[in-house]
């Protein structure tokens, strides 16, 4: 196996093999002969020889029409296994250099029109055999070729150029001579040709003299004169062959807008979670964006491409069709770039009638669960219906609950409104930036920023607020739990007579910052036992180095960790009491007054708590306020919530 870091090796390695590839440029008569020239001006065996063809060459007939080959060439790369992995890309990709075929070499003979005979000698490839001189000679033969050079078929044979060179003449009879047949296809798209043989006496076809009888009947494009090249060296008479093929119109491809999100919002896009196992509550299907974020892009319209027959008939292409951006809602189209949809905002992004929106509001038609999975996004969320056990929201805006919550986590930067009531069932945790306003609150954990104003009551939850915890209506009361605010908890009723749960109320300090104070004593309590023991541990080694001169090996060396150790929790002790001063200091600021009010009854065993002084209600107590006075918890005549308190968010009411 290669990981990734063995495979970056690899590819930095083949980076820095490619910069230095020396690439030539090399031209000749045959492939054979460049293949071999650029081999000598590298210096490599012409197996190590990497190339690619940028022309094809061809010998032409007397050096009419002749074409070098022309190739850009390079030594191969090899790579060797040298560690675990090294080399696996070439092996796996399978590259091995180029792939000599294996070709004999052949004898091609050619008559013109001038009564010359002619001989071309290929040379063979691979492990290919050399073509004969008797087998040359016997083609010359074949054709009653008179006055034939031996010695300069010998010489033609041995050096195998690929050129035809003139080796003798023949009697020509005008009469005898190949004939070709043009043909076009109806709609002039394709031509073909059909070649009579020669017969005695007769010439073959040069390439020259098939163009001039194609341009007679008209074919003048698309003419495949590799087609024309090969037929001269191995001729296929009295059949049909395709030698023209004309270029078909292109239209245009119409504009068309590329998205940047999915837009079948049907589509559910399952997240697989840190155990292998597909999460389902986790779909994946709100969108969400931000502001200023790329939406969409129009890919501008392309132009058609003219076509033409093979007799030269221009054919005319359509240019594909323009749109307009679709722009929505809440989007606008980029300065930079026109063809550019950017968000205005944060929220979710939707295709609605054909047009890009970004929705700041995200709203659930019935409940979240299965269906809906969890919610994460970057507006205000809406539902209509219940929150079920186990799932979540968070959202940046507010997030709006027609139903009731039960044991799921909400998690909102702006206010918090539940129609109903939350039933934590001891688990649930919902957290506001500003406010949380619901009908009851039952067995939850609630933070805010803000207030809590609840209008049937609050049983047996933790519920911290910066401000105030406001519980108003018929059935205000706040049973069990522990409540903290940073001005005043304010119910109806504050304790149950009947029940044994306890119930706390805390005012006067900012709960985010007493919960950090008591985990910082808690640590600090920590430490000092951990500083204690290796004190001890230290002193207890000491004494006995002291009284031994010396101490083993393995006390010596728990004697530095005891030493390293007692250093370390000094300087983490020193920056927790650090921290535990600023926010006290931060706690002695503030300018809450704090106060606990109920306007009809406090039951014995609740417990008030101003600032630092706690005090247990004792007896009960009728439209009372408990207010802090000279270090002690004093009771006055009830006080009203603030007007402040009984407004509640951007379109909502206390009730």
């Amino acid at each position: 196996m290669v990981d990734f870091v063995q495979l970056q090796e690899i590819l930095k390695d083949r980076l820095e093999q490619d910069r230095a590839i020396h690439i030539i440029e090399v031209a000749g008569p045959t492939l054979e002969a460049v293949t071999a020239d650029a081999a000598a001006l590298l210096d490599i065996p012409v197996r190590h020889l990497e190339y690619e063809i940028t022309e094809r060459g061809s010998p032409g007939i007397l050096g009419i029409g002749k074409k070098e080959w022309r190739i850009q060439a390079y030594e191969k790369v090899t790579v060797g296994k040298k560690k675990d992995g090294e080399g696996l890309l070439e092996e796996e990709l399978g590259e091995q250099g180029p792939v000599i075929e294996d070709r004999d070499g052949e004898a091609f003979v050619h008559f013109t029109t001038a009564g010359d005979a002619l001989l071309k000698v290929t040379a063979p490839s691979g492990n290919g055999r050399k073509a004969m001189e008797s087998y040359a000679v016997q083609l010359l033969n074949d054709r009653q070729t008179q006055n034939i050079n031996t010695g300069l078929v010998s010489k033609i044979v041995r050096e195998a150029k690929g050129e035809y060179i003139k080796v003798g003449v023949f009697e020509r009879h005008s009469y005898n001579d190949s004939v070709v047949r043009p043909e076009v296809s109806e709609g002039e798209m394709y031509a073909y040709m059909q070649v009579t043989p020669p017969g005695e006496g007769g010439c073959d076809v040069a390439y020259e003299t098939f163009i001039t009888i194609f341009k007679g009947s008209r074919i003048v494009h698309g003419i495949k004169e590799d087609v024309l090249w090969n037929f001269i060296d191995k001729p296929v008479y009295n059949e049909k062959m395709e030698i023209a093929e004309g270029t078909k119109a292109l239209d245009g491809r119409d504009a068309y807008i590329q998205y940047y999100f999915e837009t079948d919002q049907s589509k559910v896009r399952l997240k697989e979670g840190n155990n292998g196992k597909i999460d389902f509550k986790e779909l994946n299907i709100i969108q969400n964006v931000v502001e200023n974020q790329a939406l969409a892009k129009k890919i501008p319209a392309e132009k058609g491409i003219p076509g033409e027959t093979v007799t030269g008939k221009w054919l005319s292409a359509t240019n594909g069709k323009d749109i307009n951006l679709p722009v929505g809602t809440n989007v606008h189209v980029s300065d930079e770039d026109s063809d550019v949809i950017l968000s205005d905002m944060n929220g979710q992004v939707i295709v609605a009638g054909g047009l890009v929106n970004v929705e700041p509001v995200y709203t659930v038609n019935g409940d979240v669960n299965l269906k809906t999975g969890n919610i994460i996004f970057l507006g205000t969320v809406i539902v209509q219906g219940n929150i079920e056990d186990g799932f979540s929201i968070k959202a940046a805006g507010n997030i709006e609950v027609h139903g009731t919550v039960a044991k799921a986590d909400l998690d909102a930067e702006g206010d918090i409104i539940i129609y109903q009531g939350v039933n934590g069932k001891g688990e649930g945790h919902i957290h506001a930036g500003k406010s949380l306003w619901a009908r009851f609150i039952e067995n939850a954990n609630i933070t805010t920023g803000d207030m809590v104003f609840v209008s049937d009551g609050i049983i047996n939850s933790y519920v911290d607020a910066y401000n105030r915890i406001i519980c108003q209506g018929k059935r205000a009361s706040i049973m069990g739990g522990r409540l903290r605010a940073c001005e005043e908890i304010n119910a109806k009723v504050l304790g149950n007579p009947t029940s044994g749960t306890e119930t706390i109320c805390e005012v006067g300090f900012d709960p985010k910052s007493k919960e950090e104070l008591d985990r910082l004593h808690g640590v600090k309590n920590e430490l000092d036992r951990q500083l204690e023991e290796a004190n001890r541990n230290i002193m207890s080694l000491t004494n006995i180095k002291k009284q031994r001169k010396s101490l083993p090996e393995d006390k010596e060396i728990f004697l530095k960790e005891q030493t390293e150790s007692r250093n370390t929790l000094m300087a983490e002790l020193q920056k927790t009491h650090e921290g535990i001063q600023e926010i006290q200091a931060f706690l002695s600021s503030l300018k809450a007054r704090g106060r606990v009010s109920a306007s009809a009854k406090v039951y014995p065993g609740v417990k008030i708590m101003v600032r630092d002084v706690m005090e247990e209600v004792r007896t009960e107590y009728k439209a009372v306020t408990f207010v802090l006075e000279n270090g002690l918890i004093r009771m006055t005549k009830y006080e009203e919530p603030d007007e402040s308190a009984r407004k509640g968010p951007d379109g909502y009411t206390a009730h």
